[in-house]
């Protein structure tokens, strides 16, 4: 039943069509895409009658549909991307193909793919509802701080909301001294001394001394809502990039500071100039 009215309507928009109904009417009048009425009429003209083209139709469904199946160096393509890139998600290995390779893949079929070698986790409900975050209009509008524990060596986050540049530092413990001295290193070493709202928790790290600081580079402090993380959803996606892509889950000593401290700048590095952000139209935060 259901694909004898398939035939009707193409029946129908091709009548329609020739009374001089535009594509946009027919394809509101029988509830399709627009694209479809269009794929409709050209395939009718090319056949050169409606009843050539329903004849072509009738056989095209009666036989199965082939599963399209990829090529086996296109897998490795894939997954080489993957390990190559620090784990990136289907949308940059889909650009990544495509500007190397040359080749078009739907980011559906990637993900294929990868779960045939990894285990994916599940994806990120987006009608979730989410709490108010801050909104940034131009450079040094926001910057969202955080600290991560990693054992004996604690990083000191933080990012601009709307040019999606970081800056880590690296210190031994978590009291308001580090959390002062990182946020005036990483003010003059990367965020040109000045912003407009500081945000960070409400740890002791970003307590006396830090308070007492924090306004001599922004104009404002904002203390996020406790049990909000949605509020501090830059910073927190950050945090899990620089464990994810750097770092890892480890708990470090102290005498591993030196070597961490030339990892994370490496990653900086690659973060800041070579790492595709959704956000940013697939460009690296700083590069051309």
């Amino acid at each position: 039943m259901e694909f004898m009215k398939q035939i009707s309507k193409i029946a129908l928009a091709w009548d329609l069509f020739n009374q001089q109904a535009t594509k946009k009417h027919i394809a509101g009048y029988l509830d399709i895409h627009r694209k479809t009425v269009q794929r409709w009429v050209a395939g009718i003209q090319e056949k050169g009658s409606l009843e050539a083209f329903i004849d072509q139709y009738l056989q095209a469904k009666k036989r199965p549909r082939r599963k399209r199946k990829v090529d086996g160096l296109v897998k490795v393509l894939v997954w080489q991307i993957r390990e190559e890139k620090k784990s990136c998600c289907g949308q940059k290995i889909q650009y990544f193909l495509k500007r190397d390779y040359g080749l078009d893949l739907s980011v559906t079929k990637i993900y294929e793919i990868l779960r045939e070698k990894y285990v994916l986790r599940s994806k990120w409900k987006k009608n979730q509802k989410r709490g108010p975050i801050p909104k940034a209009n131009r450079p040094r509008e926001v910057l969202q701080l955080d600290s991560v524990d990693f054992g004996e060596i604690h990083a000191f986050n933080a990012i601009d909301i709307f040019s999606r540049e970081v800056d880590v530092i690296l210190r031994l413990s978590l009291t308001s001294r580090d959390g002062r001295i990182s946020f005036e290193t990483s003010m003059e070493r990367r965020f040109d001394g000045h912003v407009d709202l500081a945000q960070t928790d409400g740890g002791p790290e970003y307590k006396d001394e830090f308070k007492q600081t924090v306004l001599k580079y922004a104009d404002r402090h904002r203390v996020a809502r406790a049990y909000r993380k949605n509020e501090q959803a830059y910073i927190e996606s950050f945090n899990r990039s620089l464990r994810k892509e750097c770092l890892g889950w480890t708990k470090y000593k102290a005498k591993d500071l030196s070597m961490l401290t030339k990892e994370v700048e490496e990653y900086l590095k690659y973060y800041h100039y070579e790492r595709p952000h959704l956000s940013l139209g697939m460009r690296p935060p700083l590069g051309s």
